[in-house]
Formats: C-alpha cells, structure tokens, sequence
C-alpha cells in the first residue's frame, strides 16, 4: 500500500501509527454519531414529505375545481382581474444539524381575502382562497423534499466514510502498528542478544 512509504522508521514509526489510529477511531466514533442522529432526522423527513405530498394533492385538486367554476361562471376576465399583481414573497428557514443544512420551516407572504373589493363571480374568493392555500402546501412540499434529499445525501457520505474507515484506513493503520511493533520487538530481542553476547 502506498501508506508505507510516510511511515517513520523505527519507535518514531509506532508513535506516528497509534496516532492515527486513535484519530481515526475518533473519527469513525463521530461519523456512526451523526448517522446515529440523522436517520432518525431522515425517516420523520420521510413522513413528513408523504403527507405534504398528499396535501399538495388536495388542495392543488381544490384549486382546479374553483378555478373551473370561477371560469365558467364569468370567463376569463374575471380570472385576470382576481390575479395578484406583484410576486407572492416566500422565504424560506434553514437550520443545520450535524453539519448538514437545510429547511426546516416556510414563510409564505400571502395576504387575506380583500372583503372591501367584491369578487369578479360567486366562485373568485373562493378559488383564491383555495389557490393559496395550494401555494403554501406546495412550498412546504418542496421544502420537505430539499431537506430529505440533502439528509440522505449526507447519510449515503457518511456511510461511504464510515466503509472506507473500516475496510482500508483501520485494517492497514491495524496492521502497519503490529508489524512496527514486531519489528521494533525483534531489534529489541536481537539487541538484546548483543549484549548479552557482549558481556560474557
């Protein structure tokens, strides 16, 4: 393995080993940590997409059936006078968590029915009431699904750490250490010989 070359020899070597080997122990300590806090993040995410898909649906359906009686009942004139003339603002909340950023909550800056101004037909207040509605179930949609694809994005990063610590780093910081280790227990013992060699 390309490791072995910035290895130092001899106790220095050992030295340099344990180190990275309590890093890296560290390390993947901290990475099954923050898995540990993120899937159950990502599963409630899960939840919680489901059911703002489905509200989505419900009152995106709401809308279009509004819409269509507010159509039929004063055409198209009266559609374009019920628009809104300037962008409805949306602003959205961010939080991080483990490292990992993103939305946690949605601020849609839609206004309350005008009761000053009367509706174009029977059908506008509601069908703007309803498409508001739809608005805010669909940004809170989008909101949820951005934070579950950055949750599992992040889950799938650390798992691929988390593989690579305990396939590659560990096993050759492991085995690099033993045979330092009995290589430096050897010298020892071959040293010790000498010596003894030497004294008698």
């Amino acid at each position: 393995m390309a490791h072995t070359q910035r290895i130092p020899p001899g106790r220095a070597g050992r030295t340099w080993l344990r180190r990275r080997l309590e890093t890296a122990v560290r390390g993947r300590e901290q990475l099954d940590r923050k898995l540990r806090i993120l899937l159950p993040e990502q599963e409630r995410l899960r939840i919680q997409v489901d059911r703002r898909r489905r509200d989505w649906a419900t009152t995106t359906a709401t809308a279009r059936t509004w819409l269509l009686r507010a159509t039929l009942l004063g055409g198209q004139d009266a559609i374009r006078h019920a628009t809104a003339e300037r962008p409805i603002p949306v602003e959205i909340v961010w939080t991080t968590v483990m490292g990992v950023r993103y939305p946690t909550d949605v601020r849609v800056g839609v206004e309350d029915v005008n009761d000053e101004n009367p509706p174009g037909n029977a059908a506008i207040r509601p069908a703007t009431v309803s498409f508001r509605a739809a608005l805010i179930a669909g940004v809170w949609a989008a909101a949820s699904e951005e934070a579950l694809r950055l949750i599992d994005a992040e889950i799938a990063t650390t798992r691929r750490r988390l593989r690579a610590l305990d396939k590659q780093l560990l096993p050759w910081l492991r085995d690099a250490l033993t045979a330092v280790e009995l290589s430096l227990e050897q010298a020892e013992q071959e040293d010790g010989m000498r010596l003894r060699r030497a004294t008698n």
